[in-house]
């Protein structure tokens, strides 16, 4: 019962949130529950919830609405507004 009341607010609390935000929170407890049982150990699953978080931000990032990866005529990406 405690893991059903963790994942519904795990679910409410990214009802408000912006892409990058819900990458970066999804990433976290993903890369946390991940590292941790890899390595069975507490400093893994801080680790991984801080890589998947870190991951998380960007991918969410880059899928934000209004958000656009452009290419300059170097070849080097950035993103902007549409």
């Amino acid at each position: 019962m405690k893991k059903v009341f963790m994942a519904a607010g795990l679910i409410l609390s990214l009802a408000a949130c912006t892409q990058t935000e819900k990458g970066a929170t999804i990433g976290a407890v993903s890369g946390g529950i991940i590292g941790g049982a890899i390595t069975d150990d507490v400093g893994g699953a801080a680790v991984g919830a801080v890589v998947g978080g870190v991951a998380g931000a960007l991918i969410g990032r880059a899928n934000e609405p209004g958000r656009c990866i452009y290419r300059d005529r170097y070849g080097r990406r950035y993103t902007a507004r549409c």
